[in-house]
């Protein structure tokens, strides 16, 4: 029998409509696939509308619940991976909702929301404003799962075509060089972070017959979980500033007044069709960004807004209440989430926090190994990678399309969540994220590394210390040491053989040109100084 294109895209669809039916409607099968998504969706919607939580957060605790759940078998990917793409997406659209209504960002992308989208709430017009926020969002989130779905299998082609262990090994050191000296305030400290996840990668881990650098301690012979090292810095080490700063704030008084809606409500299609230029613009700003590892939607939203606002030309000025604000923000927070899964799908490299626990679901049930293979169309062997990925696709799609409907008529009532008090807040996340690593990991010992993790993340952001280039590198660690031990033996153990391909030398000329250029000159604080209307 020999496989097409077409059959593959019918598996696909098949996997994730009428396979492993949860229940049925009327003798139709209702897919486990299809009730994770749902769920995810509802998730990242509700939490994107709490201030104190974010979708990353959402994605790390279900993750261990989820594996739990789902057991390692290759039927278990399809769903776990629905629901955090279910999360990924809607945290965004949800982040918009306390913007709008309250003045207060549910989640960092949504902070320029504010700018316009509040204005607009206090002059009677929160129902299009979120409409608004909504057509912005789902808009620019399609026109990157559709960069994704055209973009990633030309990607892996070319890395299998061209790339061998140096050329390989060379790329990684370029992304956590990248990472490292893009993501924050400080270029070096960023490097820090990423050399330092390095270290602690290494401990207990490789192929040498004797674990390292655990001085005798039989926990550490192992190392450290993926899962353990990156829920600890990235959330647990955020409760604990966060707790920290509710213990130095006062309890405040005041309360927004709450905002009245007055006239028209609705966006109409001349006022959609005006805004489609700003959306599209910035949706490839988004993916733009998106698909440079390590980069994240909060660069994207504030390179939106900073250049929507130098072109603006309607007749309310950016700042006072202008849709295009808003449009031009959320589009292209929202173009991140599809942009970047294609360095994860094609080269095995989380693009930003979100893309992180979609790789370690990946790697830890299995089933999908990010390369060159997902996309090979086997046409005399089914290729089960390539129907996963379709599948993955397919999901992503049917995500906008129930974001269409299910966010506008959800949007309006999560206003009610930004009333949740942060001091009750941060000790269910705290409690909620260690239950759920135990749930995972099955000993203490992994709650005692968890919590020893959050600590380093905290002290990291006392330092002004981004965590991303950390987690990346430690995540990164295995793949690059085993590419170098690789391409070591392949040259005879030659010691330079990371210099013996012209495309290699390039990466790692880049790398060191991509350090000092940005520390040299951040661009961080730039583009939010032009960005910001005061």
């Amino acid at each position: 029998m020999t496989l097409s294109l077409y059959d593959y895209v019918s598996i696909g669809l098949q996997a994730v409509f009428t396979a492993h039916p949860a229940f049925h409607v009327l003798g139709v099968p209702i897919s486990m696939a299809v009730v994770m998504l749902v769920a995810g969706l509802l998730t990242g919607l509700i939490v994107g509308a709490i201030p104190a939580l974010s979708g990353p957060f959402a994605m790390a605790v279900a993750l261990p619940i989820l594996i739990s759940t789902f057991g390692f078998s290759a039927a278990a990917l399809l769903p776990t991976l629905a629901f955090l793409l279910g999360v990924m997406k809607a945290a965004t659209l949800g982040g918009s909702v306390p913007a709008i209504l309250f003045n207060t960002p549910g989640t960092p992308d949504a902070y320029l929301t504010t700018f316009d989208g509040y204005p607009m709430a206090r002059n009677g017009q929160a129902g299009k404003a979120l409409r608004v926020a909504q057509f912005a969002c789902v808009s620019g989130d399609t026109m990157s799962d559709m960069v994704l779905i055209t973009t990633a299998p030309f990607l892996a082609v070319f890395v299998e075509r061209y790339m061998g262990f140096p050329e390989k090994g060379a790329l990684i050191i370029l992304s956590m060089a990248f990472i490292g000296a893009a993501v924050g305030a400080s270029a070096i400290k960023g490097l820090i972070s990423a050399v330092f996840g390095l270290f602690l990668a290494s401990i207990g881990r490789g192929d040498d017959q004797t674990p390292r650098l655990t001085f005798g301690i039989p926990d550490l012979a192992n190392g450290f979980s993926v899962t353990v090292a990156v829920v600890g810095v990235l959330i647990l080490g955020e409760v604990y500033q966060a707790i920290e700063d509710l213990a130095h704030q006062h309890r405040s008084k005041t309360s927004p007044s709450p905002v009245v809606d007055r006239g028209d409500q609705k966006l109409h299609w001349h006022e959609r069709l005006a805004l489609m230029p700003i959306i599209g613009r910035s949706g490839l700003i988004g993916i733009t960004v998106g698909a440079l590892p390590g980069i994240g939607s909060t660069l994207a939203a504030t390179l939106g807004y900073a250049i929507q606002k130098r072109r603006h030309k309607g007749a309310v000025p950016m700042g006072q209440g202008a849709p295009e604000g808003i449009a031009a923000t959320e589009a292209a927070s929202a173009a991140v989430s599809g942009a970047n899964l294609i360095p994860v799908l094609s080269l095995g490299i989380p693009g930003n926090v979100a893309a992180v626990f979609i790789l370690i679901a990946i790697d830890t049930i299995g089933g999908l190994n990010p390369g060159p293979s997902v996309f090979t169309l086997n046409q005399h062997e089914l290729n089960p990678e390539l129907v996963m990925v379709i599948g993955v696709f397919v999901i992503m799609m049917l995500g906008n399309a129930i974001n269409w409907t299910l966010g506008s008529m959800l949007m309006r009532r999560l206003g009610v969540l930004q009333h949740i008090p942060p001091r009750i807040m941060m000790p269910l996340v705290l409690v909620i994220t260690v239950a759920a690593i135990y749930l995972q990991e099955g000993k203490m010992t992994s709650i005692y590394f968890a919590l020893g993790f959050g600590v380093i993340g905290y002290l990291m952001r006392k330092m002004q210390m981004s965590g991303l280039p950390f987690v990346i590198a430690y995540i990164l660690a295995d793949d690059l040491e085993r590419l170098l031990r690789q391409g070591f033996s392949a040259s005879g153990a030659d010691p330079w053989f990371l210099f013996s391909s012209p495309l290699a030398v390039a990466f790692l000329l880049a790398s060191v040109v991509v350090a000092f250029t940005m520390s040299r000159n951040p661009i961080g604080k730039t583009i939010i100084k032009n960005a910001d209307p005061e």
